[in-house]
């Protein structure tokens, strides 16, 4: 016997010792779906986006169950597995993840299916707890100074210096991110840092040729 042979019957043997009873994978796949069920109420609690998508939060549930589906049918087949690669490998995801923390989620939902799949729903349990006490305690940490979006509308350009002599008077660390000029008015856009604005408000629009001003809160784009 060759050796391409013996590595070709362990590589065998290996899937089919592997071989799982129909109540073991129903077993897998109803623990999947509990963790699964389990992510949805941490995401729906945990997620600071105004704009909570359900949709993206139910596809956490259904992510865990197929992804433990794959790795069961995977083990249970050569063929079935050498299938997967091949059709996975033509898939392609193009959905924008706009917040880091969502892709968070999805990745444990992955894992979660993973090890649910490869017959290991306490590690996928233990998993679970420890990613929620992380995303508790840290991503729910308050700032200690939180970026704001600083809007300041005026009549005419010529209060410009005034403007940014009074935002340098609470943050010198300001940053002018855009300025809109025309022939009415002119728009001021500033990135800010502070625990308390209302001074900053009151101050700005006392300024003669200032005619608005509003602040908003942001984590790369505007949440209010």
């Amino acid at each position: 016997m060759s050796i391409q042979d013996v590595i070709k019957k362990s590589f065998l043997q290996g899937f089919q010792n592997t071989s799982l009873s129909m109540k073991d994978v129903a077993l897998l796949l109803l623990v999947a779906g509990l963790l699964g069920i389990y992510i949805f109420f941490v995401y729906r609690i945990t997620t600071v986006n105004t704009f909570y998508s359900k949709g993206f939060n139910v596809s956490l549930i259904l992510m865990c169950v197929i992804t433990a589906a794959i790795i069961v049918a995977i083990q249970s087949s050569v063929v079935v597995s050498l299938g997967m690669v091949g059709a996975l490998s033509i898939v392609r995801f193009r959905t924008a993840v706009k917040d880091p923390l969502d892709l968070i989620f999805m990745f444990w939902s992955i894992s979660v299916g993973i090890i649910c799949g490869a017959g290991m729903p306490g590690l996928a349990l233990a998993l679970s707890l420890g990613v929620t006490a992380l995303v508790l305690v840290f991503y729910r940490l308050p700032e200690v100074r939180r970026s704001m979006l600083l809007v300041v509308n005026a009549r005419n350009n010529e209060c410009a210096a005034q403007i940014f002599q009074v935002v340098g008077k609470y943050d010198r660390h300001y940053s002018v991110k855009s300025r809109s000029l025309t022939r009415e008015n002119v728009d001021f856009l500033m990135e800010i840092r502070l625990k308390d604005y209302e001074n900053l408000l009151s101050e700005l629009q006392k300024i003669e040729d200032v005619t608005s001003v509003s602040v908003m809160a942001h984590k790369g784009e505007a949440v209010y």
